[in-house]
């Protein structure tokens, strides 16, 4: 086996609740399930492009960017990490072409759980794409509105009462506590009945089993950044995490943009 070239973040789609992870590089797709419980080396070719505008760079931005389209780029706009600052549907934005097809499109405001409870906003067709790349065993719609800025006011109120964010090594353990996720739903339900039951759904929990046959005892992350090769056993794949026998991890999204060469 043998793969080279530019990769950007791993797209998977479910299979039976289990994701199925391939690993776009250079003009191919690598299938990582495949690779599971086999020994596999990665090198970095020492170069670094930009996935918008593919530009050679020395360092990326916001995961795989260069600093001119970090700046300009709508795909790094404020509202990704702040839906609530989203002015699209006032008419205000840095491509109203990719906004229209974007913001002004149906939003999900979500409960997940990687380890934690947490909430957050993605747009309709990124399910369940994006509760796949945070690694969340389990998950459900909450809201549906007709913009990302009303999804991210949502999000605003639901900060007060559980985080948006996850703690990645929790996350890659598994040694998670028991909840009671009907409970949660309804919990989360009822706070919203008080404000926003205009765009409040009862949906089912959906259920993702990544591909792991084991899990690491003492995570230690890999960068590219610091060394060039790494060989391991593949025994699993989490989130955008690949995970490897001797308890080390390499996160494939902040390395998107490295030329990297695949062997076995």
């Amino acid at each position: 086996m043998y793969y080279s070239g530019i990769i950007k973040k791993m797209q998977a789609h479910l299979d039976k609740n289990e994701p199925q992870y391939s690993l776009p590089i250079g003009d191919e797709y690598c299938d990582f399930n495949s690779l599971l419980n086999h020994k596999i080396k990665l090198s970095f070719n020492h170069q670094i492009f930009c996935i918008k505008c593919n530009q050679k760079i020395k360092k990326t931005f916001s995961q795989g960017f260069c600093f001119p389209c970090f700046r300009d780029s709508p795909e790094t706009s404020e509202c990704i990490l702040r839906p609530e600052l989203c002015r699209a549907h006032e008419g205000e934005s840095r491509d109203m072409e990719w906004s229209e097809r974007n913001c002004l499109q149906k939003q999900y405001v979500y409960m997940s759980f990687t380890g934690n409870l947490k909430i957050g906003v993605t747009r309709f067709n990124q399910i369940p794409t994006r509760w796949i790349d945070q690694g969340a065993t389990k998950a459900v719609i909450l809201c549906v509105t007709p913009n990302r800025y009303l999804a991210g006011v949502i999000e605003v109120f639901l900060k007060e009462f559980y985080s948006d964010r996850t703690n990645w090594r929790k996350m890659l353990s598994g040694n998670f506590e028991e909840l009671d996720f009907k409970t949660a739903q309804n919990e989360a339900l009822e706070l919203l009945d008080k404000k926003f039951s205009a765009y409040t759904v009862r949906e089912v929990w959906q259920d993702i089993n990544f591909p792991i046959i084991d899990t690491p005892n003492k995570i230690k992350s890999f960068s590219f950044d610091k060394h060039e090769t790494y060989e391991d056993t593949l025994i699993g794949i989490k989130g955008q995490y690949l995970l490897f026998k001797n308890d080390t991890v390499l996160n494939i999204r902040k390395h998107t943009g490295y030329d990297i060469t695949i062997t076995e």
